[in-house]
Parts: C-alpha cells; structure tokens; sequence
C-alpha cells in the first residue's frame, strides 16, 4: 500500500492508563469481570429475542441488533487490553491499529444510527398505533438497518483514511490500552489540521443530527401523557425511560472525547475505556429488567415449563 510505503512506524506501542502503574492485576480482572457481563447479558437478550414469537417485532428487531454490537464492540479492543494487562506484549502493529480504529468508529457509528432508529420505532409505535405496522413493516426494518451499516462504514471509512494518510515516523507510543483518533493522530509527523477538522465535524454532524432526531421522544411523551389508561401510561414509559437511559450513556461519553475544545489526557484515556467496557454491559440490564417480555422469554428458555401465565 501507498500508506505504508512513506512511513517508518510499523508498529505502535500501547502504554496504558497513567497513574495505573501496579494496579495492572486489578485492572485485568474489573475489564475481565465487565467483558463477560456483556458477553453473557447481550447473549441472553438474542436468545430471548430468537426463542420467543411475541418479540418478533421491530421493536426486539432493533434491540437485537443492538444487542449484536455490542458484543463486537467491547470486541475490538478488549481482548488485547487484557493481554496487555496480563504482561504480555504491549506492541500493535501497523494494520492492527488502523483496524481497530476503523471498527471502534464503525461500530460505534453504528450504534448512534441504531439508537436513533430505534427512537423513530418508538415514535410510531406511540403517536401512531394505529398505523404501526404499516409504518414500520419488515421491508422499512430491513432497509434502516442496512443503512445504519452502510453508513457507519462510509463515516469510519473516511475517518481512518484520514488519520493513517500521515506519515508516523515516531514517537510510536500510544498513551492508551487501544489506538483511537485522539491518542493516535499526535504522533504523526505531518500537519493533521485537516484530519483534526474532519474527524472533529464528521463525529461531531453525527452526533448532533442522530441527537436532534432523537429529541423527537418530545412528541413521544406529550402523546403517552394522552393515554387514559395507567397501564398503558406506565408500559409506555417503561419502554422510553430504557432506551433514553441507554441513549444518555452512550453520547455522554462521546461528547466528552470528541467534542470538547480542550484536550485531557487523563480523561482522553478513561473515558473511551469506561465507555468500551461498561456501556455495553449495562444495556441488557437496563432493557431486560426492565421488561417484562424479556424477562418471561428468558425464563420460558432456561427453566422448563415456564408459561406466560407464570409472569
């Protein structure tokens, strides 16, 4: 590749949290511990979402497919954070850093589309019920999430071409457990103002735009207010006030690394971890607890004999 032709880094080195020196054990088992909690809640979600006809909707449909990233999220970057952890070699190549920047970007971007998809779902399913399944039939399900795909890897495309056009000619140490945008591009040995302005508006136009369509949940509350039964009120509630409490999770986080005009290390380097090993975890928490289908799913798959009386 042209890329790799006029640069002289191979390969980069990961260097970790700072301030983190000698808690290395500590950390393996918290990353450990909230990896397999997502593992294994994600799992539990596609499962349930696959063995039971009352979720075949578009609602589940989309919380399956959340359920899918992140699993792949926490993926990417995990894996290799625990060997570092572990003592062994901290060093990434050249292809694997680009690679991990262009999934966490991808995948990530993803998300964001998905959250505001399924924002939309909730808008028809509430301000109109009575059109629901026309609104949303399979054939709009299927062509919104190949677009949240089509899209996120157009947005994660640009960003790492961009970022890996710049010559890295040393230092190749990444003050980091995983390569990302803000910890990768110092190090190269070129002006990066135009990666800086592009990573900073396409993020940033993402961002705002998925948060803007989002906000449509203003309309959704004013029409759960207008249900006359309690009931209704509540299960309509329950419903939003989990995915609003996922949405808050998720761009809080990348509002802080990727639009904030001043840069932090520290924070630089916690946050996208934070956001990589916990976010993804508390998402089966928040839906499955939540949620009565999901719970009664669950139970009707792993004890035998469960029926829906038994809720």
């Amino acid at each position: 590749m042209k890329m790799r032709n006029h640069t002289a880094v191979t390969e980069f080195l990961l260097m970790g949290l700072s301030h983190t020196k000698g808690l290395e054990n500590v950390l393996f088992v918290f990353f450990l511990a909230f990896y397999l909690l997502t593992l294994l809640g994600n799992l539990l979600i596609l499962l349930a979402i696959l063995i039971s006809s009352n979720l075949h909707t578009p609602m589940y449909f989309f919380l399956g497919n959340l359920a899918v990233f992140d699993i792949f999220f926490p993926s990417v970057s995990s894996p290799k954070m625990m060997f570092y952890l572990m003592g062994q070699s901290r060093t990434i190549s050249y292809q694997g850093c680009a690679s991990q920047v262009f999934f966490y970007h991808f995948l990530g971007c993803t998300e964001c589309f998905l959250y505001t998809v399924m924002a939309y779902d909730r808008f028809a399913a509430i301000c109109h019920p009575l059109r629901y399944t026309v609104i949303m039939n399979h054939s709009v399900c299927t062509i919104m999430t190949l677009g949240t795909w089509m899209g996120s890897c157009l947005h994660a495309s640009v960003l790492t071409f961009l970022i890996f056009k710049s010559p890295y000619c040393g230092p190749n140490e990444v003050g980091h457990l995983f390569c990302d945008i803000p910890v990768v591009l110092p190090l190269a040995c070129a002006d990066t103002s135009l990666a800086q302005t592009v990573s900073f508006t396409n993020v940033g136009v993402v961002s705002l735009t998925c948060f803007l369509l989002i906000l449509t949940y203003t309309c959704i509350v004013i029409s759960i207010l207008k249900i006359s039964s309690s009931e209704g009120r509540r299960r309509a509630f329950s419903t939003c006030s989990a995915h609003l409490t996922s949405i808050l999770l998720f761009y809080g986080p990348v509002v802080f690394i990727y639009l904030r005009p001043a840069s932090s290390p520290w924070l630089d380097s916690v946050v996208p971890v934070l956001n990589n090993i916990i976010t993804p975890s508390l998402n089966p928490l928040i839906y499955a607890l939540r949620n009565r289908d999901v719970k009664l799913a669950l139970r009707k798959a792993l004890i035998p004999g469960v029926h829906s009386c038994g809720a």
